[in-house]
């Protein structure tokens, strides 16, 4: 019963989470008033991977190798995403 209620979570998070993905593109496509979207994709990515990076890194404390496997990257990667993102020498936000 446990397992099944932490699928509902995730379930949840998980929907929520796209959700508010779709609203945002719903909201960037009105405000283009006529003008055609352009590198959508590097968009999206560039504003969301800078708060993914910041999140997983105050949930582990700072800790670069453990975040790299929680987001499923190698710690070499990682750092050069904090790096291109101004992370890598900021302390985690608590």
């Amino acid at each position: 019963m446990e397992k099944e209620q932490q699928n509902n979570i995730e379930s949840k998070q998980f929907s929520t989470l796209r959700s508010n993905v779709l609203c945002a593109l719903n909201e960037y496509f009105v405000h283009l008033d006529g003008q055609p979207p352009a590198n959508l994709y590097t968009l999206v990515m560039e504003e969301v991977e800078a708060p993914l990076l910041q999140a997983v890194l105050n949930y582990t404390k700072g800790k670069q190798t453990r975040a790299a496997e929680i987001l499923g990257l190698s710690r070499g990667t990682l750092r050069k995403k904090l790096k291109r993102h101004g992370l890598d020498k900021k302390e985690p936000k608590l």
